[in-house]
């Protein structure tokens, strides 16, 4: 479908030649499989203790994080190498309750265009029960990777400069 270099962000970190991202070995991101020409991937998360609210579950915005995880691998898989995708919009349904222990998530790609995706995917506890589906937007960024790239346009995080200060509510400047 794709025709995809095993180059870039995704091929680097899974042949060793760069780290994984932090966020991902937080929350214990390991490949089980991919199939960049079907646009699918299936991977597995370690729920830690750590990501407990008081109610002894799995707080959503891991459980959130961790289907972002899913999903923007997906599409990050089939890129050429110094492109990238930042989710842009993520919706996340949880259904129920999920336990520290191990997590799968399953994620593909519904339509890829020149310079969007739309992804779609699920988590799935130990036991084989579906805790959380998402959907999600990821904006394709041609050589957002490269040195000198620009990273602060469509989907970059503004940049601040040094002198930014918030303003204090109720004084003028």
């Amino acid at each position: 479908m794709f025709g995809v270099e095993r180059e870039g962000p995704f091929w680097d970190a899974m042949e060793g030649r760069a780290p994984l991202p932090a966020a991902a070995v937080t929350l214990g991101w390991e490949l089980i499989s991919v199939d960049p020409d079907g646009g699918t991937i299936e991977v597995a998360f370690a729920a830690s203790d750590a990501f407990v609210n008081p109610a002894g579950v799995i707080q959503g915005g891991f459980l959130a994080a961790m289907l972002d995880e899913t999903l923007g691998p997906a599409l990050v898989a089939t890129l050429s190498p110094g492109d990238f995708a930042p989710t842009t919009d993520l919706h996340v349904q949880f259904l129920r309750p999920a336990r520290p222990g191990r997590m799968t998530g399953r994620g593909r790609i519904v339509r890829r265009g020149r310079d969007v995706g739309f992804l779609a995917g699920e988590l799935i506890d130990a036991d084989g029960i579906v805790v959380a589906v998402a959907t999600a937007t990821a904006q394709i960024r041609s050589q957002m990777l490269r040195p000198g790239a620009d990273r602060t346009g469509p989907g970059a995080e503004p940049q601040r400069s040094q002198d930014a200060r918030p303003r204090e509510q109720g004084r003028e400047s």
